[in-house]
């Protein structure tokens, strides 16, 4: 039989890195991830933009609306994570009567970048929408390192006759970035996978006769463990993770290079 495993990227194949800032109380706030902040209210969603963080948003004039700034510069927007129901064109259009202006997304990128020195993958910028509200409450600018071995792991699987696989709800450009590091080819690369892309995802190869690992380590890839032949959470990340998450999978690791030894 045909085996795969796929990957999820932050917090599982890369060490991740933020930085959020609550326009509500105008601090920012790192401790808390922000998929925990969604799962909180059943109206909020993670929404991830498409476009290199360096070389177009911190370039732009920070005083325009943020609105302003997706329209000028064609930007397309992903919904990565969301309890809710809504849309990617229905958050555009309530973006236009929000007032958040483009310089507090230049402002967390700028404080990432000044407490991380060791970024190797800029994730890039994303915002939380609340639906009930209409309006941004959270930006973030995120990146990471990858964790050590993660090639090594990469390359064991293939010479076992397994494929490697990333669905990742980050954008697209970093995660073909990270696919040609650790080389895993662009075709094997599902770009910002939200909850049920990721589901379907490993449903799809169940269908082409693959024995399927699912790989993760957040609530976003519970309904892909719960659909994989073997589930794996990875707490190499050093984050929070509940018990109820962690009933999800069959095995919990603390190290990527583990799955290794997972009777496969």
């Amino acid at each position: 039989m045909k085996k795969a495993v796929v990957f999820d990227v932050a917090g599982t194949l890369i060490k991740r890195c933020r930085s959020v800032k609550n326009l509500i109380t105008d601090k920012i706030e790192n401790e808390k991830s922000t998929l925990e902040t969604i799962d909180t209210l059943a109206n909020l969603a993670l929404v991830v933009l498409q476009i290199d963080t360096k070389s177009c948003l911190m370039n732009a004039d920070g005083n325009m609306k943020f609105y302003d700034f997706l329209k000028k510069y064609d930007v397309n927007v992903d919904i990565s994570y969301s309890i809710s129901k809504i849309t990617e064109a229905e958050i555009i259009k309530h973006l236009k009567e929000d007032n958040t202006l483009l310089k507090e997304f230049q402002e967390v990128a700028q404080d990432l970048n000044s407490k991380n020195e060791s970024i190797e993958v800029c994730s890039g910028s994303a915002f939380i929408f609340d639906e009930l509200n209409n309006k941004i409450t959270h930006v973030i600018a995120a990146g990471g390192k990858i964790f050590p071995n993660v090639s090594f792991v990469i390359e064991t699987l293939k010479k076992r006759g397994i494929q490697s696989f990333i669905a990742s709800g980050d954008r697209s450009e970093s995660l073909y970035e990270i696919g040609k590091i650790i080389k895993i080819p662009y075709e094997n690369i599902f770009t910002t996978a939200n909850t049920k892309m990721k589901q379907t995802i490993v449903r799809q190869l169940k269908k082409e006769n693959y024995k399927v690992m699912m790989v993760g380590n957040g609530p976003n890839d519970v309904l892909a463990l719960k659909e994989a032949d073997i589930s794996v959470l990875t707490l190499e990340q050093n984050e929070y993770m509940s018990n109820e998450l962690k009933s999800k999978a069959t095995h919990l690791i603390n190290h990527i290079s583990e799955i290794l030894d997972i009777k496969f």
